[in-house]
């Protein structure tokens, strides 16, 4: 079973537990280490990630199709 390709580079997995380590000290004054950090921003990104990804691409889709209407209505307008 070949291991998925990680979802993000070294450095911006650095970042993004770092930032999760601060919100759970801040937060929920709960402290983790690196390791458990990267452990659950991987969790994250790949069981939960999608949800979010998903959303994006819903809500891109609303902007092109209000894009595509514009343009449709732009050109009914130049027509003669």
């Amino acid at each position: 079973m070949s291991k998925a390709p990680p979802l993000l580079t070294k450095d911006e997995m650095q970042e993004a537990a770092a930032r999760l380590q601060t919100y759970l000290r801040d937060e929920m004054e709960v402290e983790v280490g690196r390791l458990p950090a990267e452990m659950l921003v991987e969790f994250i990104g790949r069981d939960i990630g999608g949800l979010f990804y998903n959303r994006g691409l819903r809500d891109a889709e609303t902007v092109v199709r209000q894009k595509v209407e514009d343009v449709a209505d732009a050109l009914y307008g130049l027509e003669r």
